[in-house]
């Protein structure tokens, strides 16, 4: 089954155009950001909307059709973060400069090491946190409502 273009623009307005695993404003993306399975079609994950969620092409490659992760402060194996069923402040906040995610639960850690929302394993190239300080001086990031670590 394909996706109309209605679901689409209903997936991306229900996440307020932000990646709804690390948060990036799609704005400021050179491309429109995909419709990510949450279960995916290979796992038989259907279209439906409750299913889907909005995702840059970094996180979805990522994220590609794993829906475990390793929590490395327990070792145990987790379901990754779920938009439709999960609060996202319960699971992740922001550094206080608003440059790196943390996950505060064992399915936040888990989901930030197997998407590496930090590109904490690309060292030395271009990193989403140089990006995010970008848009930081930009005014665009992080999103006002998203929860920061405190001092």
């Amino acid at each position: 089954m394909t996706i109309t273009e209605a679901t689409r623009q209903y997936v991306r307005q229900r996440a307020k155009y932000l990646c709804e695993y690390c948060h990036s404003p799609e704005q400021i993306s050179t491309s429109r950001f995909t419709i990510d399975h949450i279960k995916p079609r290979s796992l038989d994950g259907t279209d439906d909307v409750n299913n889907l969620a909005l995702a840059c092409s970094r996180c979805n490659q990522r994220r590609y059709n794993f829906t475990v992760g390793s929590d490395l402060e327990t070792q145990a194996e987790v379901a990754l973060f779920n938009p439709r069923s999960q609060q996202r402040q319960e699971h992740f906040i922001w550094t206080e400069d608003g440059t790196k995610i943390l996950g505060v639960t064992a399915i936040g850690r888990a989901t930030c090491d197997r998407l590496d929302v930090n590109d904490e394993r690309y060292q030395g190239e271009r990193s989403i946190q140089e990006a995010r300080g970008l848009w930081i001086k930009a005014g665009c990031h992080p999103p006002s409502d998203d929860p920061r670590e405190m001092q």
